[in-house]
């Protein structure tokens, strides 16, 4: 039995790798994201998790209608606007496999390399126009430094600049910046909670 479940999830494992391939060519996936870690170094290989993830988001986003435009593995769980204003080191790629974030790119996102991303975070680069929601206000980057955590349930809103290890505490609204980073936030709005040593 044992070894009847290690042949299957080497089959599965061949399949995610020639699938993986062929599903980032015929979509056009950049070759750009294709190379971070969970394509080589520590994951790398033909194990590498992120093949496995080309096949299954892609399958979901055509089953839903999501994300077709995305040229990196996203999860059908999660919401992409804009994805050419979203730039993000690819050994970040698992930000994109959770559940429930929206990426609202309509401004430039930018994501430090090192950040981590919890499910269903929300991070906005343009509100509507109180008075015509059908309208959105010009949008304002959104820009997160290195090595931040911004946990579950938060929102960041246009123009806010986080500094290097910068923690975002659950359910937070940030709605300024901190570019000094270093720095527990939270609330809502949010305010620093402590300060991180360097």
């Amino acid at each position: 039995m044992l070894n009847c479940r290690r042949i299957i999830r080497r089959i599965q494992t061949v399949y995610y790798f020639i699938a993986g391939h062929w599903v980032a060519r015929i979509h056009g996936y950049g070759r750009t994201y294709l190379t971070g870690r969970w394509f080589s170094g520590r994951y790398g290989g033909i194990a590498a998790p992120g093949w496995r993830w080309i096949v299954v988001s892609r399958r979901g986003c055509r089953k839903l209608g999501v994300n077709l435009d995305v040229p990196w593995p996203v999860s059908p769980r999660q919401s992409v606007v804009g994805p050419g204003n979203i730039h993000f080191h690819p050994d970040d790629l698992n930000n994109f496999q959770s559940s429930g974030c929206y990426f609202q790119g309509i401004g430039p996102i930018t994501i430090g390399r090192g950040t981590y991303i919890a499910p269903n975070v929300g991070i906005i680069t343009s509100n509507h126009v109180v008075g015509d929601l059908d309208s959105h206000e010009p949008p304002q980057s959104v820009t997160i430094g290195e090595e931040c955590w911004i946990g579950m349930n938060a929102v960041i809103l246009p123009g806010v600049k986080l500094g290097s290890r910068t923690v975002v505490a659950a359910g937070a609204v940030v709605t300024t910046g901190f570019p000094s980073g270093y720095c527990v936030v939270g609330g809502v709005p949010a305010k620093v909670l402590r300060t991180i040593d360097p």
